[in-house]
């Protein structure tokens, strides 16, 4: 049973728990590279690390982020213990960002993989990764298109993940000093989420729908694009920009 704290804090951890239940450790996901335990660890180290950073800020002591290798020690755990880990870390993480939100402003800035993110991003970044990886194990259920199709999901794809979302993408694109990609990710009755990348780096930003749109789909869709994911039923996204453009873009969006 997942604590009261824990469930007001992570409200997205009960879906993810029992999806990953119904599964093997050894089973595969949309992840390409990565099993059901593979996501586990990720996800353990993901919570670890938040809670880590926004503790060492508290205590005035601010550290920097670690990369991936925080979930080496995890993905060593037998799978019991790497189950007891992973409750237990996002048990830590709903501890801290309570006291956080006692003691400090929601508009205070914490330093985050090398970028400025706020105090409500560290329990927040955590339940997108929820929900996105809930469907790396589900795919399309009905729990997860109506988790990503929330607004705050978008937001926080484009707001505080949206240029590291990029990084990959745009190191598989050859666009020389004068080359540039554009790309018009559009929900009816939304702004467009705007991507583009050229020899100065790349942004993402939220913009009023104008012109043609790269690719048009549902909310839940466009989600899964900016993370580098692909719907089961293709049907679900629509473009008449053509092979080339839709090539290029879809190479930026080739997400984490």
């Amino acid at each position: 049973m997942i604590p009261s704290q824990v469930d007001d804090a992570l409200p997205e951890l009960a879906p993810f728990l029992h999806a990953v239940q119904a599964r093997r450790p050894d089973d595969g996901t949309w992840c390409e590279a990565w099993t059901v335990r593979d996501i586990v660890a990720h996800q353990a180290g993901t919570a670890e690390e938040l809670a880590r950073v926004l503790q060492a800020f508290l205590a005035g002591t601010p550290v920097e982020t670690r990369g991936f290798e925080r979930e080496a020690p995890y993905r060593r755990l037998s799978d019991p213990e790497l189950w007891t880990a992973f409750l237990s870390r996002c048990e830590q993480l709903a501890e801290i960002t309570a006291a956080a939100a006692r003691d400090l402003s929601p508009d205070t800035e914490v330093i985050w993989t090398g970028r400025s993110v706020t105090v409500p991003f560290f329990a927040e970044h955590l339940r997108e990764e929820l929900i996105l990886h809930r469907w790396d194990l589900t795919g399309d259920d009905r729990t997860a298109v109506q988790a990503l199709d929330e607004p705050w999901m978008t937001e926080h794809s484009v707001v505080s993940v949206g240029r590291p979302l990029l990084a990959r993408g745009s190191a598989g694109l050859d666009l020389g000093p004068d080359g540039r990609v554009e790309g018009r990710l559009r929900t009816p009755g939304t702004d467009d989420v705007v991507v583009t990348a050229d020899a100065d780096g790349t942004a993402i930003r939220r913009a009023a729908p104008e012109g043609p749109a790269t690719i048009e789909s549902d909310a839940a869709v466009r989600v899964l694009l900016l993370w580098g994911r692909r719907p089961a039923d293709p049907s679900r996204w629509h473009s008449t920009a053509g092979p080339e453009t839709l090539r290029r873009v879809r190479t930026l969006l080739s997400g984490y």
